[in-house]
């Protein structure tokens, strides 16, 4: 082996070791592509569609991260889904704590007002942390809680479920009552499908389920979606 080909060796290694180091997760985490290959994944966060109209801190990848007790509880919701030719959509899941301060530092700006219309038209900016629609620590943080919906398994089409994910106001209540009789039966059945592979939802928001008896419960964490 000659001098340059040692050298090109050891930068290709040095790559590769860095790579690997920086996509390592945290013990008891998966990528949930490992177990569910086929499910949607639109990481609302990665992206600007979202209520702060930007990509969120800590999102560089459209990776679905969870603990490796709620992928697997996720696996199973999927599974039963397909049955009726129906499929999970994940919003979010693994967030990290950077995200949320990003979220701090947004709403703290009352004149950054960009996606109001889309997402809290009736509700004040400046009362969405007293309305409890944003959180200064979040569930997610600690890996075992997803934003989801059912999607048709045949166009991909999401369910109407009566309001658009992430929309802050009564709308997206699981319990409102202005909704057509196919908006209450499809909220219904998420609800139904979730409960059973033990998730419990959240009242002000019908896409939002954690695994009961998380894995950390106390922890949260805030390494990078990547």
């Amino acid at each position: 082996m000659n001098y340059k080909t040692l050298i090109y060796l050891t930068i290709f290694i040095g790559i590769s070791f860095s790579f690997q180091k920086s996509n390592k997760l945290p013990e008891g985490f998966v990528y949930v592509s490992s177990l569910i290959p086929d499910l949607d994944v639109e990481l609302r966060y990665y992206t600007t569609h979202n209520f702060v109209g930007d990509t969120i801190d800590g999102y560089h990848a459209n990776q679905l991260i969870l603990t490796k007790g709620t992928a697997e509880k996720l696996k199973r919701v999927q599974e039963e889904l397909q049955e009726q030719n129906l499929c999970l959509k994940v919003y979010d899941g693994y967030r990290p704590q950077k995200a949320v301060n990003h979220f701090i530092r947004w709403a703290r700006d009352l004149n950054d007002t960009l996606n109001k219309s889309e997402f809290y038209p009736e509700v004040k900016k400046r009362n969405l942390f007293n309305s409890g629609y944003i959180a200064s620590r979040s569930g997610h943080s600690r890996g075992s809680t997803v934003d989801l919906t059912i999607i048709d398994g045949q166009t991909g089409e999401p369910l109407d479920m009566g309001s658009p994910y992430d929309f802050f106001g009564h709308e997206s209540w699981v319990t409102h009552e202005s909704l057509t009789e196919i908006q209450k039966k499809n909220r219904q059945l998420l609800q139904t499908v979730m409960l059973k592979h033990n998730f419990r939802s959240y009242a002000k928001e019908w896409w939002h389920f954690t695994l009961r008896w998380e894995s950390y419960p106390k922890t949260y964490f805030d390494f990078d979606v990547e």
